[in-house]
């Protein structure tokens, strides 16, 4: 596994892990857009706090250039957000994971026109192997009813979650992998924090909330948005986003051994199914180096 390929799995799992910080978050009192816009703030502060102390030169970017953050800070990170909470709340957490994850098909559709990148039997298996074990992972087909709206919206996340891959794409050409996660965040932060409220968590800010949100910020949004962004320059777009859903396999895990949810055969399944199509991914990544 090289370097590129172990990163972006890492960035997968350090966002599976999100739960650990969100559902204590919101056990506390938080909203979920609360939460989104204290995860773009603090992460936005905390990459500009590492990158004047590394090297300041990499905060410069050129005017005519803000319209690739954009992309990635409010058209993706926000966008994909507001999209996947609103399907969470109206159609289930099972349903929006699997709508969530037809990213990838965005990904190899939007590279193949954009940046000509091979649709290749490799990518087409690990696609429908990715998919079907999303399928089995969310627990789908349960009681949970879904409308055209509902549907419509869970696919505008997947949308949104695929364009971080193609609008990033365009700002590695010219920027450092750290100066474009740094403006995602700036920029995400500057459209959430209008919509979320954040007057309303006074009152709940204490240690341990505040302990929660930095760890949100830190683990699970820079470091894995800075995992996946660097992977990004080392990988077709196509590949980079099979790899990152070990998220849903690791949030799984994390769903039963944190927090004791059942684990199914549908389950085992799914988790076979997504490792499978990460074999088949790397195997690909392989026969074209």
């Amino acid at each position: 596994m090289n370097l590129y390929i172990f990163s972006t799995v890492l960035a997968g799992f350090l966002w599976g892990i999100i739960s650990v910080f969100l559902k204590n978050l919101v056990n506390s009192g938080f909203a979920s857009m609360q939460v989104l816009a204290v995860r773009s703030v603090l992460s936005a502060v905390f990459m500009l706090i590492f990158l004047f102390f590394k090297n300041r030169r990499l905060l410069k970017i050129e005017l005519r250039d803000l319209w690739m953050f954009v992309g990635t800070g409010v058209i993706s990170l926000t966008f994909f957000s507001v999209c996947y909470f609103h399907t969470i709340i109206e159609s289930g957490a099972g349903v929006a994971v699997i709508l969530l994850y037809t990213s990838p098909v965005f990904v190899l559709l939007l590279s193949a026109l954009l940046f000509r990148e091979k649709i290749t039997k490799f990518k087409i298996i690990a696609l429908v192997l990715t998919f079907t074990g999303c399928i089995f992972v969310s627990g789908a087909g349960g009681e949970n009813h879904l409308s055209l709206r509902g549907f419509l919206i869970g696919l505008c996340a997947g949308l949104g979650y695929a364009l971080y891959s193609i609008f990033s794409r365009f700002a590695l050409k010219k920027y450092d992998s750290l100066t474009v996660t740094f403006y995602t965040f700036l920029f995400s932060s500057l459209s959430a924090v209008p919509l979320s409220n954040l007057a309303g968590i006074t009152p709940l800010l204490n240690s341990t909330t505040v302990l929660l949100s930095c760890g949100i910020a830190l683990v699970c949004t820079v470091l894995p948005y800075i995992f996946y962004t660097f992977g990004l320059t080392g990988l077709e777009n196509s590949k980079a986003a099979i790899f990152v859903t070990v998220e849903p396999l690791v949030g799984t895990l994390a769903g039963i051994f944190l927090w004791h949810e059942e684990i199914t055969l549908f389950k085992a399944c799914g988790i076979l199914f997504i490792f499978t199509a990460l074999l088949f991914n790397q195997k690909d990544s392989k026969n074209t180096d």
